[in-house]
């Protein structure tokens, strides 16, 4: 199981998601990439993290989470795409999959 990234407790929201996102790049562990990818999925329903999810492009993370080779890091990222217009972009591009998926 991933450990919560250390930080300081003043750091704030954008400090933590920059905390999960640096987690993500950075760990060699499938359980860990699929437990912080799970947490920024969950932290796209809120629209108040929208902005710092922009700023962080954890799009770009879900996008390449599509070409990976573990099925639990595609489903995130699909069911990301799917249940969140944050990633329109994404969105669309599941939609031009189609029935593939």
């Amino acid at each position: 199981m991933a450990q919560k990234p250390k930080l300081d407790p003043h750091v704030g929201r954008l400090g933590y998601l920059q905390a999960l996102v640096t987690e993500f790049q950075e760990t060699q562990s499938q359980d860990a990439k699929e437990q912080v990818l799970a947490n920024l999925a969950n932290f796209a329903y809120d629209p108040s993290n929208y902005e710092y999810l922009r700023q962080l492009q954890v799009l770009d993370l879900f996008l390449d989470s599509l070409s990976e080779e573990n099925e639990t890091l595609v489903e995130f990222a699909i069911d990301t795409g799917r249940g969140h217009m944050l990633v329109p972009r994404l969105h669309l591009w599941l939609l031009m999959l189609g029935p593939s998926l």
